[in-house]
């Protein structure tokens, strides 16, 4: 008899905004071969010798600006959508992992092979296609089948920027916030990645655009929309216009009015609070901006759920 199980993927937070803990994150994540595409000869004394002594200190100061009574957002609002697609799916078995902090996605799928669980639905929280991000994911979960006798029936999400009820999800929020407001931009962030990445083959840039252009159409507005891409890190070129220079030089340019929105989070996180709401703000005000509005991530919010059961569907 099919038993369904059905496993939510995010990339993972820090067990608590430490030096301690923020090293032990960091090791993991950009010890990926996937996040960090250069050869682990010329990487690891990077990584171990010059980033990890000193970066976690640093990161651990931003992780505990974000920090609420529940602890990290992006794993309380994780363990929120997990609960509200299970309420959906009462028949299927439903869980998360993360990436990069616990629970792994080795541990979970353990319990699924525990529990016997035949048909597996595998959902990245990434709407936008990267190798570095969904690529990863199937890494870690083929890696686990490896020397299996059998497996489940694996039905792998690898994208979900032109599912209709995200695109209209995420145009429906956004038409929301323009009823309040008057703005003379609105501007979509996405998260970036090396430019050397999609030279090499990595879709994620054409997927963004493609989204952009699929909110946009379904929005009731003259407002512009634009996008660009944040959180650069390390030396190379990233995939531009920049969030950050883009922000600073658009009060010159007569934008006084923005609304940011995050269509690659879908749960809030350093990068959506600390970057955009604290750094990002502070940018745009401070070369003149008037007003600076954010879209939240999906969060807890009702809709995602039935985002993600069509995902499953």
């Amino acid at each position: 008899m099919t038993k369904n199980g059905v496993l939510l993927i995010n990339l993972g937070t820090p067990a608590e905004p430490t030096t301690k803990a923020v090293r032990s994150y960091l090791k993991l994540f950009l010890g990926d071969p996937r996040v960090i595409q250069i050869p682990r000869l010329f990487w690891w004394p990077i990584l171990n010798l010059m980033i990890l002594p000193a970066r976690p200190k640093k990161s651990a100061k931003l992780y505990q600006s974000i920090w609420t009574e529940n602890g990290s957002p992006l794993l309380y609002y994780t363990q929120q959508q997990t609960t509200a697609l299970q309420a959906h799916f009462p028949d299927k078995m439903v869980r998360f992992a993360m990436s990069y902090s616990n629970p792994r996605i080795g541990a979970v799928l353990t319990e699924f092979e525990a529990a016997g669980v035949t048909d597996l639905t595998v959902i990245p929280l990434y709407p936008q296609y990267s190798t570095t991000t969904v690529g990863a994911v199937y890494d870690e979960v083929a890696r686990f089948y490896v020397g299996y006798p059998q497996m489940p029936t694996l039905h792998f999400i690898q994208d979900f920027s032109d599912n209709p009820q995200y695109v209209q999800a995420m145009a429906a929020k956004i038409q929301t916030q323009l009823a309040d407001a008057d703005y003379d931009q609105i501007l979509l962030s996405y998260h970036g990645i090396p430019k050397s990445y999609a030279t090499k083959g990595d879709p994620y840039p054409q997927r963004c655009e493609n989204c952009t252009a699929l909110i946009a159409a379904q929005l009731k507005t003259a407002v512009p929309v634009t996008m660009t891409y944040q959180s650069k890190f390390g030396p190379n070129e990233w995939l531009t216009p920049a969030t950050d220079a883009t922000l600073k030089a658009l009060p010159g340019q007569g934008v006084h009015k923005i609304l940011v929105v995050t269509p690659s989070f879908v749960a809030d996180c350093l990068e959506t609070v600390e970057e955009i709401e604290d750094e990002n703000r502070g940018y745009f005000m401070g070369n003149g901006g008037q007003q600076f509005d954010v879209v939240q991530p999906f969060n807890a919010d009702p809709e995602f759920t039935t985002v993600l059961a069509s995902l499953v569907r």
